[in-house]
């Protein structure tokens, strides 16, 4: 495999990737990974003012593009490359995707994930032919241990982005994006390591000169937006588009996207679960935070691309459900469909059912109640009750609390970051 580490600096990003590459890749994989569809979104079109096409990359077996990049670093192995073996470090989609193809192929394939790792995640990479092998507290010590095992077991390493096979599979997308249509204004995708980005840009550059190539990433790990833009941001913390969240990109993929990529944009928490949440109710499909990235940008920096013909990647659909089941409610608590409102009564007969009254003439549907008399700092014969409740939206919700506050109740909503 090339090493990016061997690059030399006087290369630059047409000598480091080609279309030709690309191409190349496409012929190499085809078959053998779904060609998804992209399909225009009217109802986002009409939220975010752009005209939105979406490609389903989370509609691969492994519900993650990343299975193009990996089927195309296998099949340029060597015989004795395939007998020995491939390895990899990763606790994501390119642990499943290397893993998928390598068991079609007949070559055996080694994970290395820390040990920390989700037992859900380790199943799933040996439910595809994985061997998964746990080893540190940190991706860095899982990383180290498997460059040990590379040099130890004469096994071939497959870089999840910083590999150029890897980059030429990835950008296939892009290819089978601008041949089914060729008047995109720009093309949004996520960038973790870069590897996806490096391959989609080499390609619509090359084909459409003209076309804006635009980057996003989480804003907790904005690692290749500080690497192309000279500045130094902290990177780090719990995000929901953990499939991004790198804190190193690839020395090849930032080549690339530093000569092709026209701009990275970065995303908060609050629009990652708002995409993730609207591709489900709109496009009814599930996408992990990574994959909404692109919608995320589009919401969050909506004059970027107000009447722009713009495509997205969903670039993975792997969302653990209990996550995607807080997302939800999250988005609907956002929206004002659900509220949780903490009233002060008196405690004495009856004080809880006006309050129901109140609710019962807005037609506030209530889902739960919850009453406080001893941990408050109310006087003893005081209580608190927080009902959490359900509303057509936010207005009606605002009418309730005014009425109740108009009757003298104090009322306190509470509201998510």
């Amino acid at each position: 495999m090339t090493q990016a580490s061997s690059l030399r600096a006087n290369e630059c990003a047409t000598d480091l990737l080609t279309l030709d590459d690309v191409r190349a890749a496409a012929r190499r994989i085809e078959g053998a990974v779904v060609r998804t569809p992209m399909m225009h979104s009217i109802t986002l079109s009409e939220i975010t003012g752009a005209d939105v096409w979406l490609k389903f990359e989370n509609l691969q077996f492994t519900a993650a593009y990343k299975e193009r990049g990996a089927l195309n670093a296998l099949l340029q192995l060597t015989e004795e490359q395939r007998a020995k073996g491939v390895i990899a470090a990763s606790a994501g989609n390119h642990s499943q995707g290397l893993s998928y193809h390598g068991r079609r192929l007949g070559v055996p394939v080694t994970i290395v994930m820390p040990s920390t790792t989700p037992s859900v995640k380790v199943m799933q990479t040996e439910s595809v032919g994985g061997n998964v092998v746990l080893h540190g507290e940190t991706f860095d010590e899982a990383y180290a241990h498997a460059r040990e095992l590379e040099a130890e077991r004469g096994l071939t390493f497959v870089h999840p982005f910083d590999d150029p096979h890897v980059a030429a599979g990835q950008g296939t997308v892009a290819l089978e994006m601008l041949e089914q249509k060729d008047d995109f204004d720009c093309l949004v995708v996520p960038i973790g390591g870069g590897g996806l980005m490096s391959g989609m840009a080499t390609v619509a550059k090359a084909l459409k000169p003209g076309i804006e190539m635009v980057g996003v990433q989480a804003a907790l790990y904005p690692s290749m937006y500080s690497a192309v833009t000279g500045k130094d941001l902290p990177c780090g913390g719990d995000t929901l588009a953990e499939g991004i969240a790198v804190k190193e990109p690839g020395a090849f993929t930032r080549q690339i996207i530093s000569e092709l990529v026209d701009e990275v944009l970065l995303v908060e928490e609050p629009r990652l679960e708002r995409a993730v949440s609207l591709l489900l109710q709109i496009e009814k499909t599930v996408v992990e935070g990574a994959g909404a990235a692109g919608l995320a940008a589009v919401l969050s920096y909506p004059e970027k691309f107000a009447g722009k013909t713009v495509g997205l990647v969903l670039c993975g659909g792997n969302i653990d459900t209990r996550l995607l089941a807080n997302v939800l409610v999250r988005d609907l608590a956002r929206s004002g469909r659900l509220a949780r409102l903490r009233i002060t009564l008196q405690d004495r007969p009856g004080a809880l059912y006006k309050v129901m009254r109140e609710f019962n003439d807005h037609d506030v549907n209530i889902i739960e109640i919850y009453h406080q008399r001893i941990f408050t700092t109310l006087p003893a014969k005081g209580l608190i009750t927080e009902i959490e409740c359900e509303a057509r939206d936010g207005a009606q919700i605002d009418r309730l609390v005014k009425a109740l506050e108009g009757k003298g109740y104090s009322v306190e909503l509470a509201e998510l970051a």
